[in-house]
């Protein structure tokens, strides 16, 4: 029994003896399937390359990411976050080792995972058994999880507290039960956003963006980036961090507003008349 992982998106699925038939994460509309057609691998195949390697680096006190060299997948990073004394791994990455497990143990280890959407699900239940540590997801993407664990805690209200000032706000847009990270703590207690793509920083650092699907350019409707940026509103942050290692480092609450207006007004035909 393998537990194969799909090379495009980089999720893995339940224990099977042949690789599954397609990617249900890639074949959605909001993902895809490689032009070179589906493809998969195994962890231990990855570790036995000696191709990858994890890389952590610090971002600002108690804040460290995590990231694949080569890139794998789609190539996210996932987030360390040290809050009193309860470290959380914000999404997760499919490649570790030996040599990742050392490393963050030697930060102190986890106390659990959350997610902030299915693209980042990858190889979650093997970080969590390695750690032995709950994996918090939303209620609203249960259906996306492809490889089932006891590991797995779905939550359902609107709002989560994982511990003091470390808060789940599930806001939805790029998926059902699309999960942002509020960290109040963050940045000498200026509040620090961590966000996935749900919320993503664009070339122009200046600003964000909101859609259903980046890769295949699906906007989201007006009235759903008008909800998330109400929801924005509510919470504290002054930095915001997304998942491709992009950081708004001032001002990052205002100018997800100033992003969601501008968004709308070009959906709806305000901004420009080309």
């Amino acid at each position: 029994m393998n537990n194969y992982i799909c090379e495009t998106c980089g999720v893995q699925y339940t224990g099977s003896i042949q690789e599954p038939k397609e990617c249900k994460i890639c074949k959605e509309e909001r993902q895809y399937v490689s032009s070179k057609g589906q493809s998969w691998t195994t962890l231990e195949k990855m570790i036995e390359s000696n191709t990858y390697k994890t890389i952590v680096g610090i971002e600002e006190d108690n804040l460290y990411s995590i990231n694949t060299n080569p890139r794998f997948g789609i190539g996210q990073t996932a987030y360390l976050i040290k809050n009193d004394e309860f470290n959380l791994l914000w999404d997760c990455i499919t490649y570790f080792d030996q040599n990742t497990i050392k490393t963050i143990n030697e930060l102190g280890g986890l106390d659990a995972i959350a997610l902030s959407h299915p693209h980042y699900y990858s190889t979650q239940v093997e970080w969590a058994e390695t750690f032995d540590v709950p994996i918090y997801i939303h209620e609203d993407d249960r259906e996306w999880v492809t490889r089932t664990s006891e590991k797995i805690v779905f939550w359902s209200s609107e709002a989560l507290e994982l511990s003091k000032g470390l808060i789940l706000q599930r806001i939805g847009g790029h998926f059902k039960g699309g999960t942002v990270l509020e960290w109040r703590n963050g940045n000498r207690q200026n509040g620090i956003l961590l966000c996935g793509d749900i919320i993503r920083v664009v070339a122009d650092r200046d600003w964000v963006s909101f859609m259903y699907s980046y890769p295949n350019f699906i906007p989201l409707p007006s009235v759903t980036v008008e909800r998330l940026s109400k929801r924005m509103n509510e919470l504290k942050f002054t930095r915001l961090y997304d998942a491709f290692h992009r950081v708004l480092r001032e001002d990052a609450a205002q100018r997800v507003q100033d992003s969601a207006k501008r968004y709308v007004e070009a959906i709806n035909g305000d901004l420009f008349n080309t």
